[in-house]
């Protein structure tokens, strides 16, 4: 299984891999990105299931990255030929075109063309990100199966490469015994990068001003120096995060982007009432049980926390309907579902083996 080490992907994959470990799979972990921090190495400390694959190859979406990626191709195949898997997880895309004479299942947790779409009103990425275009799509050719954590994610992929191929949504999962919910103070909270234009934090920040109560921020932002207009935390621990996510009694992430979003998962556990940016993801994952704005609007950003801070009982009642949502998302829901899919695709492959063809397989 490759893992991203420096986004939300790292806290999935350990989530997964923990789960496959109770079910008695063993995972070669392979990251990339960046090497490892204290934190994500005593994540994955006690979990002997894992062999843990260390590198720092840039990533897919970076600036220039191609020939590091190619590297990590062939090292990524060297670690196959040395361990000999039953399966190979991707969570990237380039790598699914090496040309794997094993099983290949690749996760879409987001793409850059899409980002742009949402951000960008449909601006298309700058022709540089030409060659991405093209690797992504070779990369999903090259899969046996692509899961998606939201049918928005799998419909924008569909329509942006034009490659045909098999998926299904598995919706990520966390745990509720490290997000949970505490005595609740008056503020409202938001995480993620401070500068990445899809989260949309800067919305929060230019209204913040205008509430009666504390707008605080988790996450890195762009220049240490940068302005704004939000209590910044920094970049918390998971374990300080959810201490933040436990006491707050709202989590706001006027999000234009946002294929699923652990963030507001972990919040949703924590039992804060949710004021999302209205955009198809997450209108499809968290329903009713979820207050939305216009990610473009502001003072219907300012009316709906108004309205939440000065009403005590409709905070509690979207609350506990985003918890009881997000004790759906579970660990081991997530987990199962991946499990029958390795199964299901392993003997698949064998089936296509032993008759000399790749053969068709049904979602």
């Amino acid at each position: 299984m490759t893992a991203d080490t420096v986004g939300g992907v790292w806290s999935y994959a350990v989530e997964l891999a923990a789960g496959l470990g109770i079910c008695g799979v063993e995972v070669a972990l392979v990251t990339m990105g960046k090497s490892l921090d204290r934190e994500q190495r005593t994540h994955i400390s006690g979990l002997k299931n894992i062999e843990l694959f260390e590198g720092s190859y840039k990533l897919e979406w970076m600036n220039d990255p191609w020939e590091e990626v190619d590297l990590a191709g062939e090292w990524i195949g060297s670690i196959a030929q040395l361990i000999s898997p039953d399966l190979v997880h991707l969570n990237g895309y380039a790598h699914g075109a090496l040309g794997w004479n094993i099983p290949v299942l690749m996760v879409a947790h987001s793409c850059v063309y899409s980002w742009f779409r949402s951000v960008k009103g449909h601006q298309p990425p700058p022709s540089q990100w030409g060659e991405y275009k093209k690797r992504i799509a070779e990369g999903i050719r090259g899969a046996d199966f692509l899961v998606a954590p939201s049918q928005y994610m799998l419909n924008e992929l569909s329509d942006i490469y034009s490659v045909s191929f098999i998926g299904k949504v598995i919706s990520n999962g966390r745990s509720r015994h490290r997000f949970v919910p505490r005595v609740k103070d008056p503020f409202i909270l938001t995480a993620g990068r401070l500068w990445d234009e899809g989260k949309n934090i800067k919305a929060l920040s230019s209204v913040a001003h205008r509430l009666p109560w504390h707008v605080l921020a988790a996450g890195e932002r762009m220049e240490e120096g940068e302005k704004i207009g939000v209590y910044w935390l920094g970049k918390c621990s998971e374990f300080e995060l959810a201490s933040w996510m436990g006491a707050a009694s709202i989590y706001a992430l006027p999000a234009r982007y946002e294929p699923f979003g652990l963030s507001v998962l972990e919040a949703a556990l924590c039992e804060s009432a949710l004021v999302l940016g209205d955009i198809p993801s997450l209108r499809e994952i968290w329903g009713e049980s979820a207050l939305y704005v216009d990610p473009d609007n502001n003072e219907e950003l300012v009316d709906t926390l108004q309205s939440l801070i000065h009403k005590p009982w409709l905070r509690r009642e979207y609350a506990e309907m985003a918890r009881q949502r997000a004790l759906e998302y579970s660990v081991s829901k997530m987990t199962l579902s991946y499990l029958q899919l390795y199964k299901e695709l392993i003997e698949w492959k064998k089936g296509a083996s032993s008759e000399g063809k790749k053969g068709v397989m049904c979602a």
